[in-house]
């Protein structure tokens, strides 16, 4: 199941979360499957791997992704997309996909795993096509701002010299 909400920048997915591991490396398929791994041993003191699998919605939108229990709508995990270094499936289980991203506040690496029967493949590149989005969009928002910058310092120097001019009018006038 799939919505795109009505002004076209969000779109979620049903899908079943597996579960969230922290990872060493931020990305590659290896670290996909260490994650799949880890989660099935059970680990009874990280209550992140003893979750049960659950049903949740995966919103995606250029600003990141939003991970929200399906029945309460409460928001389990936020992660901007510029915190998103891998996204990839599972070539032994292409039902499974994960991402991984960066917590900047802790310095650590986590996979975000989930399950979907039709998806998997279609989240990873939409998830990829966000992250590509949402660069052009920094990108171009940056280049903008230089170019406001430039356009400042421009006016800057002509009200100088202006400033400049008048000033050497009233120097003269006072004389």
């Amino acid at each position: 199941m799939s919505d795109i909400s009505e002004d076209d920048s969000e779109i979620f997915f049903s899908v079943k979360f597996l579960g969230r591991v922290q990872v060493v490396r931020p990305g590659g398929l290896e670290v996909l499957n260490e994650a799949i791994q880890s989660l099935k041993t059970p680990d009874r003191f990280n209550p992140e791997k003893a979750a049960k699998r659950s049903k949740v919605l995966l919103f995606l939108s250029l600003s990141g992704i939003d991970i929200l229990e399906n029945k309460t709508k409460f928001l389990l995990y936020s992660c901007p997309l510029p915190s998103v270094s891998f996204c990839g499936v599972n070539p032994s289980s292409p039902k499974v996909f994960g991402f991984v991203a960066q917590n900047t506040a802790a310095d650590t690496y986590h996979c975000y795993l989930f399950q979907s029967k039709k998806f998997s493949h279609v989240l990873v590149s939409l998830i990829g096509d966000s992250f590509r989005a949402s660069k052009k969009e920094t990108n171009n928002t940056r280049g903008e701002r230089d170019l406001k910058v430039e356009a400042l310092r421009h006016k800057n120097k002509l009200l100088q010299k202006e400033n400049e001019e008048l000033k050497e009018k009233l120097r003269l006038t006072s004389v």
